[in-house]
């Protein structure tokens, strides 16, 4: 679920602005109120809500246009305002339309709720100059200052129109062999041609205002821009809805029950995976002992040697990991999900596993590793953007929500894995699931507690956690994993999540009969069968579908909500 502004050139503050702001457009999607929209099952009391409100945003629209363009002093600037002004007269126009074929009378309005309002007085007020490091309009001495006040206008009413544009795109596939949806007007509007071009047509304007500005000034117009995306989340969010939705996860889910949260770590929740951080801090342990400075370090090699020998661990892990992925996809392709078949499978990659681990111990690599050090790179350590929100966020819940958080790793170092979630104010929220180094002290032994190491291990954990829930039947399982090591804790969940693009989890899935859906058509799907079924959702694991993402964003989203 991706967008990038079309026309709009690379670096330009409109694509710039846009780039930082698509996390929170997925939020905006994943609202009841559009999901339900999407499926085709939304009331029309709920749609006529939205329109009404709408029409409030509209108006405001062509107010902050005429404000905008009495301060622009550029003849080009002053022509193009107006175009887009004339655009939202016409979006007007489509409202009134829409509105009559529901039997409404467009005279008769509706007061603006409070997030409308909130987002009215936010846009009037930027148009006025109103806004920090701005001058009221009785301070504004030059007409330079007053073209200030044309961008930063234009800079909170862009990220509505690419918003639109973004939604509409999203939406439009849903209108494939449906021709009788009843919000095809709608969607066919913001997913136009004609409405592309406004918004590209607004997002260059912006740029052009945007070239004699200091770079704070620009910043000022970057928060602005977020302000009103977030403004924009904010109203989506507070459209009532009288049916049930399949969003937020968290929202329909009976408290009675359990939700079981479980998430990989290397390369699922990192940038970078944790073996090449640690054998990283075993060349910088090794290179103080060439340097005299080994602190009473165990005597090991240099770090020149130590340098070869990762590398040639890591090309011949790769070399292999190819290979065993090869022999998996050896065998005749199944016509439908076959689990067995893939876990039988899948012992050729624990055995792999094993011996790669155990070519690392020989190695003597991990030996002599300060567990200071290992701490410290676990602060640091990078983690996918939204990662650290989603879980900050879920644990403020957790007792609320009647939720258990686990994190099953193949990672050779738990502690790695504790520092990092310990830095973001987690740790004692989540059970830690990984190997173990042997210590002497605060020192690794270069030894590992293999707890860990395979797809097997993985969904064994798996199994004996969801079996300890006994006292407690009901539960609903999500699994997070981005790598073919995940497959059958991802398949043995209610929801598998696949964050990223492994092209070898999803060879070997599709191998096996596993389909692999985007989480924002799967919702939809299910929004469709919760709205004919008229009751909660079943999601259930084994069956062979998963659900994939492209950022943590809408993992939030989806469970967590706005």
């Amino acid at each position: 679920m991706a967008v990038v502004a079309k026309g709009v050139e690379e670096g330009s503050p409109a694509k710039r602005f846009w780039i930082r702001s698509q996390k929170e457009a997925v939020f905006t999607a994943y609202t009841p109120f559009v999901v339900c929209l999407a499926a085709g099952g939304l009331e029309s009391e709920a749609f006529q809500g939205y329109v009404a409100q709408d029409v409030h945003f509209l108006k405001a629209f062509t107010k902050a246009y005429e404000m905008a363009e009495e301060c622009s002093d550029d003849d080009d600037a002053k022509a193009t305002i107006r175009e887009l002004r004339k655009a939202v007269i016409e979006e007007l126009k489509m409202h009134n339309s829409v509105v009559q074929e529901w039997g409404i009378d467009p005279s008769k309005g509706t007061a603006p709720s409070s997030s409308t309002t909130r987002y009215i007085e936010f846009l009037i007020a930027t148009a006025s100059g109103k806004i920090d490091g701005g001058k009221g309009p009785g301070k504004i001495v030059t007409p330079f200052e007053k073209t200030k006040i044309a961008a930063y206008t234009v800079g909170a009413v862009t990220p509505c129109m690419r918003l639109f544009a973004y939604l509409g795109n999203e939406l439009q596939v849903f209108l494939q062999n449906n021709g009788n949806h009843p919000y095809k007007k709608w969607i066919e509007s913001y997913s136009s041609r004609a409405f592309e071009d406004t918004a590209v047509k607004i997002e260059d304007l912006l740029d052009n205002l945007s070239v004699s500005l200091t770079g704070e000034e620009l910043e000022l117009i970057g928060k602005l821009y977020q302000q009103s995306m977030k403004l924009e989340i904010e109203f989506f969010s507070s459209q009532q809805i009288a049916r049930p939705s399949v969003v937020p996860l968290t929202n329909p889910h009976d408290l009675k029950n359990r939700l079981i949260v479980f998430s990989d770590f290397d390369l699922t929740c990192t940038v970078v995976d944790s073996s090449a951080i640690l054998a990283e801090i075993a060349i910088l342990t090794a290179q103080k002992a060439d340097q005299g400075v080994a602190d009473g370090l165990i005597a090991r090699k240099s770090s020149s040697d130590m340098r070869n020998s990762w590398n040639m661990l890591s090309r011949q892990f790769t070399e292999e990991y190819e290979e065993c992925i090869e022999k998996l996809l050896s065998s005749q392709e199944v016509k439908a999900f076959d689990y067995d078949r893939l876990r039988t499978s899948l012992k050729l990659l624990s055995d792999f596993e094993n011996r790669a681990n155990s070519r690392v111990i020989n190695s003597g690599l991990l030996k002599g590793l300060k567990l200071d050090d290992i701490k410290k790179a676990g602060e640091r350590l990078v983690l996918q953007d939204g990662c650290t929100n989603f879980f900050q966020n879920l644990v403020k819940i957790k007792e609320k929500l009647n939720v258990d958080l686990h994190i099953l790793s193949y990672c050779w170092c738990a502690d790695l894995i504790r520092s990092a979630f310990s830095s973001a104010g987690c740790l004692n929220d989540l059970t830690i699931h990984s190997n173990e180094f042997g210590y002497e002290g605060s020192v690794s032994t270069g030894e590992i507690f293999r707890k860990m190491e395979s797809p097997l291990d993985k969904v064994e954990k798996f199994k004996t956690i969801i079996s300890n829930l006994s006292r407690d039947p009901k539960h609903l399982s999500v699994y997070i994993g981005d790598s073919v090591g995940d497959l059958l804790c991802l398949l043995e969940a209610d929801i598998g999540i696949v964050v990223g693009s492994s092209m070898s989890l999803r060879r070997v899935g599709k191998h096996y009969g596993v389909s692999f859906v985007p989480l924002f058509s799967g919702l939809v799907n299910k929004q469709r069968q919760l709205d004919k079924q008229e009751k909660t959702p079943v999601w259930k694991g084994l069956s062979g579908v998963l659900y994939t993402v492209s950022s943590w964003s809408e993992i939030h989203a989806f469970i967590l909500g706005a």
